[in-house]
């Protein structure tokens, strides 16, 4: 696999070079590309997005690979230690380990022995029953999923958002909320005075507080019973699948919700969140991103932001920049501001800063719309319910020789500090 990713990473490599090379000509003539030069450079960047998505989807396969067999080496591990082997994948579970006092999670940690792993995974895709300490639902089918699993789901949504991975995520399994606070004014600055003076009592520091409320996210997955029965492998199946499908709709909504039942995202204009007075359009056309704009962008966010600061851009707007060089020496002589990455795990750079392409960021090209963010993303918080939930259906399905999975969540989303943000729009 990592033979594959290497080879394509190269194959993306030599497609960029190539592009390069035609602009590169046809700059050093002071012309524009001619149609056959056009052809062959539009051909060069639409594979190398197709390698982008390619080496993506093998990076995120390595990663659901590493983690079969998981439980049963944890199992293992127990067997002969006689002791629990679980360590956390999840953040959010990581920072309550210490938490085990609490009557839930002994409820949840005394889902983690062999045993009681092994009779939910026979229920979830033979429907046996076996009478152990799980809280069954007769009527619904409902059951405490053991906390491996909640733990698995979690770690394939933190691979598949990539926000998760740069946000500040917390866990609220006994809470409704998670509050916010929020420093809305500084105070003003400091007087002169004299030696035993303490200066005019300030009045303009306030404080505020924003709410995070978990909300509920589900989705159901239809698995063919034959696939059940001759795939080793379908509980780790329908587990990625599941986590796929709750990651493609936290990624959207982080980006673009509306905040109303759902995260509120970094691209939606909100005085809760990051209101227009952190968009940058200066420097853009009305149909397009200009190198005077993306700087002026970066040098609106303070320097301070810029070591953990990432854009994000659709892959639209990517093969715009990707045309844009520093012209300041002369026509043909600047530098490109977007260089691709060629190593393993290493972003494409943006004027120095690292880049993510998502499928989910703004790709209309019109006056006065989004089309980029610059931003330190651990000020986007998230907050997860741990209270999750697997149903099994099972005769709504028997005519299609179908059984369904229905997973269900809770988590909320929002940006708490918009200083951290800068919005790049169009003119």
């Amino acid at each position: 696999m990592a033979n594959r990713i290497a080879e394509l990473r190269q194959v993306r490599a030599q497609r960029i070079s190539e592009a390069r090379q035609l602009l590169d000509a046809a700059t050093a003539e002071q012309r524009e590309l001619t149609g056959e030069e056009r052809t062959a450079w539009e051909a060069a960047m639409a594979d190398e997005a197709r390698l982008h998505d390619q080496i993506d989807a093998e990076e995120r396969t390595a990663r659901a690979e590493a983690t079969l067999g998981t439980f049963d080496r944890m199992a293992e591990d127990e067997a002969r230690s006689g002791k629990p082997g679980h360590r956390f994948q999840a953040r959010s579970l990581q920072a309550l380990n210490g938490g085990a006092a609490s009557a839930e999670w002994r409820t949840l940690l005394g889902t983690m022995n062999q045993e009681l792993r092994q009779a939910w995974s026979q229920y979830m895709f033979t429907g046996e029953k076996r009478a152990l300490q799980v809280d069954l639902d007769t009527a619904g089918g409902f059951l405490v999923t053991p906390l491996q699993v909640v733990d698995q789901l979690i770690k394939a949504i933190d691979d598949q958002v990539f926000i998760r991975q740069h946000a500040t995520v917390l866990a609220v399994p006994n809470a409704d909320s998670l509050g916010v606070p929020t420093l809305d004014a500084d105070p003003a600055d400091a007087d002169w005075t004299a030696e035993l003076g303490t200066g005019n009592e300030d009045s303009t520091m306030a404080f505020g507080r924003r709410e995070l409320h978990p909300h509920p996210l589900a989705k159901r997955l239809k698995i063919s019973r034959t696939l059940l029965r001759k795939v080793p492998n379908s509980e780790g199946l329908a587990m990625q699948r599941l986590g796929y499908k709750f990651g493609i709709t936290q990624e959207k909504n982080f980006l673009t919700g509306n905040g109303s039942n759902q995260p509120l995202g970094v691209f939606t204009a909100s005085n809760y969140g990051i209101s227009t007075g952190r968009d940058v359009a200066t420097g853009n056309s009305a149909t397009a991103i200009a190198m005077a704009g993306l700087i002026n962008a970066k040098y609106a966010l303070k320097a301070a932001y810029w070591s953990r600061a990432r854009w994000i851009f659709h892959r639209d707007a990517v093969k715009q920049i990707a045309l844009l060089r520093d012209e300041s020496g002369g026509a043909g002589t600047g530098q490109f501001l977007w260089y691709p990455s060629v190593r393993d795990g290493e972003p494409d750079r943006l004027l120095g800063l690292p880049m993510d392409v998502s499928e989910y960021a703004p790709n209309t090209f019109t006056s006065a719309l989004y089309v980029g963010i610059l931003g330190d993303f651990s000020n986007y918080w998230i907050a997860d319910s741990l209270a999750l939930e697997m149903q099994r259906l099972v005769e709504l399905y028997a005519t299609t020789n179908q059984v369904a999975l229905i997973g269900r969540m809770e988590s909320d989303g929002m940006p708490v500090l918009e200083e951290a943000f800068v919005r790049v729009k169009l003119g």
